[in-house]
């Protein structure tokens, strides 16, 4: 978390709370990502999930109360771990990702 975290911290004012038995990861207090088991998952929609999907990465899932949960969150692709710029591109997606679902009604 803490290494993620410090690769996030040139973008913008985060903030970090436990969830989902991990963190929960908030940019301009919208959220944006999550980590769990070591993996970071970030916040997609209709208009960024198929990214996700074409470079092979699945959402976060739990099961709860015997069904399984899919949430709108992608695991990070790894270049996110390696290259800053990688990490800024992914976090831009996602905050737009998260702005989006703010203005739903």
């Amino acid at each position: 978390m803490e290494f993620v975290v410090e690769q996030m911290t040139p973008i913008g004012r985060l903030r970090v709370r436990a969830m989902f038995g991990g963190y929960g990861i908030y940019l301009d207090d919208c959220f944006i990502a999550i980590i769990v088991d070591d993996r970071l998952y970030f916040k997609a929609d209709l208009v960024t999930a198929s990214e996700f999907e074409a470079k092979g990465l699945n959402p976060f899932s739990y099961m709860a109360r015997g069904k399984l949960v899919t949430l709108q969150y992608f695991e990070a692709p790894p270049e996110v771990f390696e290259e800053a710029e990688a990490m800024r591109f992914w976090v831009q997606k996602a905050y737009a990702a998260a702005v989006r679902a703010r203005q739903r009604p």
